[in-house]
């Protein structure tokens, strides 16, 4: 008997012995199916949740930092120094940064004209706490910001300080009610009239402000209506490869101190910070959810594997006489030792399959419930099925080797 016969005539014999304990293999199955689709069910939810995640903060700018003035740095002590204020980054600082900073990365400017501006659309008004930002083509880039109607500013509107507006949801809510398009509209903001060009997407608010309540204008006209006001501008640097952004922040930091002439022994009179913070404690937090499910699968597939090696272990025993045939017709220790190591596997694996197709489309409901896209875990999968075929072998391992020691002569008299 050839090696190849030997496995394919294993594997035949294993079936038929499955197929003849319908009850004890699916028992057995279910217990390996149910740990395996705990393991990959949680893993296929996490990986959807985290692309889901990567997405939406790379859209709301994990790519990117933002600069902006320093606070006031107030010293303690008796040294009688007054609390020292930093110097405002102007027009020209920020302007002067966006034309001499050379990483290939996308820069925009915005300052904030307002926080409690009243909108007014014919009768309907809003509330007075409608922020107004003056912002440049590039701003809605740079932040993730998206349109659902309309268009973003061009550059003729910067240059030209054009009247033109994009508002947030909320504002839109107040303002026009019966479903009516806003873009093409005149609205007006502190007395001063405006089009409507675009209209942001829904990002929701935090702390009672945020993208729903916000009208963004041309940075141009933002300096033109708060006047001889000194504000200071944000820039905000968004690059194209996550992995370049320790040198991104280097370069924009030697860029701003030359810009605004810092010596060597100056330290930074602005400060840079980062957008990925809550996406990085998200994913750590997933990090842990990932261990305690592969913690509970692995209890769960321990005492899978016990309860299959003790079935394996009763089969051995049923199959005392079947076994002593094979051997006195010329089967070796090593032919039957593969025979119940290989039935072994196959439960594992029927059980495997299915909890990997339980596992992945439990998974992806609890994603899909919770926002995230559908993912098909393909690492995951494999990973499943090499445990499967690990506790197998794991499991019928002693009892394919007590079978496979078993006397010929003693078999054939068990009864």
């Amino acid at each position: 008997m050839s090696v190849n016969m030997s496995y394919s005539e294993n594997v035949r014999l294993a079936l038929q012995s499955i197929v003849s304990n319908k009850l004890r293999t699916f028992l057995t199955a279910l217990i390996i199916a149910i740990g395996i689709m705990a393991l990959i069910g949680v893993l296929t939810s996490i990986d959807a949740i985290q692309s889901s995640l990567t997405n939406s903060f790379s859209s709301m700018g994990s790519n990117s930092f933002t600069i902006r003035n320093r606070g006031i740095n107030v010293q303690i002590g008796g040294s009688g120094n007054r609390p020292k204020a930093f110097p405002a980054i102007t027009y020209a600082n920020a302007q002067a940064f966006k034309e001499n900073y050379d990483f290939g990365a996308t820069v925009s400017l915005n300052v904030n004209v307002t926080w409690g501006a009243t909108v007014k659309y014919m009768e309907n008004k809003t509330n007075p706490n409608i922020g107004v930002l003056g912002a440049d083509e590039n701003y809605l880039q740079t932040t993730g910001y998206k349109l659902s109607d309309g268009r973003n500013f061009t550059s003729q509107d910067i240059d030209n300080a054009n009247p033109v507006v994009i508002i947030g949801q909320e504002v839109k809510t107040k303002l026009f009610k019966n479903n009516k398009k806003p873009v093409g509209e005149y609205i007006t903001i502190g007395g001063v009239r405006f089009t409507i060009v675009g209209v942001l997407e829904s990002k929701g608010s935090s702390a009672g402000f945020g993208s729903d309540k916000t009208c963004i204008i041309p940075i141009s006209r933002g300096r033109m209506l708060m006047g001889g006001a000194n504000p200071s501008f944000v820039i905000t640097v968004m690059t194209n490869d996550p992995y370049k952004m320790d040198a991104a922040e280097g370069e924009a930091i030697a860029t701003l101190r030359k810009v605004r002439s810092l010596n060597a022994k100056q330290s930074n009179d602005f400060e840079i910070l980062k957008s990925d913070a809550v996406a990085q404690m998200l994913m750590q937090n997933l990090t842990y959810v990932t261990l305690g499910a592969i913690v509970i699968a692995f209890i769960t597939l321990v005492g899978a594997s016990i309860g299959l090696m003790n079935i394996m272990l009763v089969s051995v025993t049923e199959r005392t006489r079947e076994i002593g045939i094979r051997k006195a017709i010329g089967a070796t220790p090593s032919v039957i030792r593969k025979q119940f190591l290989i039935e072994a596997i196959v439960i594992c694996l029927l059980g495997g399959i299915a909890g990997v197709l339980l596992g992945i489309t439990i998974g992806n409901l609890l994603a899909l419930a919770l926002g995230a896209d559908f993912i098909i875990p393909w690492r995951w999968m494999f990973l499943g099925i090499s445990v499967c075929i690990g506790v197998g072998m794991l499991s019928g391992y002693y009892p394919a080797s007590k079978a496979s020691k078993l006397d010929p002569v003693e078999s054939l008299r068990y009864e």
